[in-house]
């Protein structure tokens, strides 16, 4: 299907309606939240790639918990108030988040649990975490290099209702011990002791605990009070994936043309939202409601912009593909943590930029990307990485040449990306 998109020779007037699936952090989120629940509990609208399957799939394995797939959900029937841990290892692939919070969910298992993945995601950070585990006294074995997957994870009891983490590597760590801590007998305080990055998928955790029944409290997220509690639902309603959305946002500029995203607003709670406002300074045109964004590229000319991208991370590649088109430098900055994702994501970008020939400066913690009147015919390395494929991927609606490798790695969090591509290619060029 990747070969299926051509650069387009049309521009249909009307917007392009997307079809973008659930939100990834929300899925991995609901259903560690359903699987704390006891019977039966659906999540709806849930995204099915490779990191939620993989989640899934890992819930299912503990004595007391069936997670079942369907369609567009995931149905998880809870039996019995302490869990058995899984008698085989917990194979998590690349799925970063999936396996920060399994670590904290085996906790409540009774027996030992081992978590592990692929060879990037085992050298990827746990150190953090794990940490915080000496300090209320969970029991863990680093099965390999030290504060790196595989795990082994002893259940049983913590010693303390006052838990340490250290925020400044990922905010994943700190949403782990957040929902675990709904399970504990009394209210637990987590604190956060170094910075916190990736702030807006804090609020995201809170936000959706308070909405399904889970009482939260904190002082400007770094001293938190989470009171034990279930979901109280038998269904968790997802919203639509901002992250995955941002790419066909990034499409309306690139192809001067509307998009427009239904299921979301501006005022939703991922903060990658946030980058519906970046394209709007640069000089599009944007438009919402209570459930849809709008995205008006159609005379837009591009001008660059200094923009702090620690609240929205995942869409750093989405906006750095695109950023040669303006007429003037775009600076972003704040994305150290960009080092430590599925790739060294900074890396990744500056250098698949400087293969189309465009000039791009490379911070520890920064990217300057230059203007550039086109691009070159290449292939594109994407590092097994989804966010790379699908950022670059879109220059094909431009230019002849552009080649992804290993378009399939998409499947790890919008495995239907090139067939939606394909339906925006032929919006155009059909009507």
């Amino acid at each position: 299907m990747e070969s299926y998109i051509k650069p387009l020779t049309k521009r249909n007037p009307e917007p392009f309606s997307a079809r973008i699936p659930g939100s990834k952090s929300y899925t991995n989120r609901a259903l560690l939240l359903g699987a704390q629940r006891m019977g039966t509990t659906e999540i709806v609208g849930a995204l099915q790639s490779q990191d939620t399957i993989y989640l899934g799939e890992a819930l299912n394995q503990f004595g007391g918990l069936e997670v079942t797939k369907t369609a567009n959900s995931f149905l998880i029937n809870r039996t019995a108030k302490v869990l058995q841990a899984p008698e085989k290892e917990l194979y998590f692939g690349g799925a970063g988040t999936p396996s920060r919070l399994m670590l904290s969910f085996a906790v409540s298992a009774q027996g030992s649990s081992v978590i592990t993945g692929n060879s990037r995601l085992c050298e990827r950070p746990m150190r953090h975490l794990l940490q915080a585990f000496d300090r209320i006294g969970v029991k863990y074995e680093c099965l390999g290099s030290h504060g790196c997957l595989p795990v082994r994870v002893t259940g049983g009891p913590v010693e303390t209702n006052v838990w340490p983490i250290d925020g400044s590597v990922s905010s994943q760590f700190v949403t782990s011990l957040l929902i675990f801590a709904a399970q504990q007998n009394g209210p637990t305080t987590v604190n956060v002791v170094d910075k916190l990055v990736s702030e807006p998928y804090i609020e995201m955790t809170l936000k959706m605990m308070q909405d399904y029944g889970i009482k939260c409290e904190h002082k400007k997220l770094r001293e938190f009070v989470i009171y034990p509690g279930q979901v109280n639902k038998d269904k968790i309603i997802i919203e639509v994936d901002a992250s995955g959305m941002s790419y066909f946002l990034a499409a309306a500029p690139l192809t001067n043309s509307r998009v427009r995203i239904p299921g979301i607003s501006l005022n939703s709670a991922q903060g990658d939202v946030g980058l519906a406002r970046a394209f709007e300074k640069m000089g599009c045109r944007l438009e919402t409601g209570d459930n849809h964004i709008l995205l008006d590229g159609t005379d837009a000319v591009l001008s660059g912009i200094d923009i702090d991208m620690e609240r929205m991370p995942d869409v750093v590649l989405t906006l750095a593909a695109i950023a040669w088109l303006a007429k003037t430098p775009t600076h972003i900055t704040n994305i150290a943590n960009l080092r430590v994702k599925e790739c060294d994501r900074i890396h990744a970008a500056s250098a698949e930029l400087q293969r189309l020939g465009v000039k791009v400066d490379e911070g520890p913690d920064n990217l300057k990307i230059y203007p550039a009147k086109s691009v070159k015919s290449c292939l594109i390395n994407t590092y097994d990485d989804h966010r790379v494929a699908m950022a670059f991927g879109l220059l094909k609606l431009l230019y002849d040449g552009i080649e992804i490798e290993e378009p399939e790695c998409v499947s790890k969090s919008f495995p239907n990306f090139w067939q939606e591509l394909a339906r925006f290619y032929d919006h155009h060029e059909m009507n």
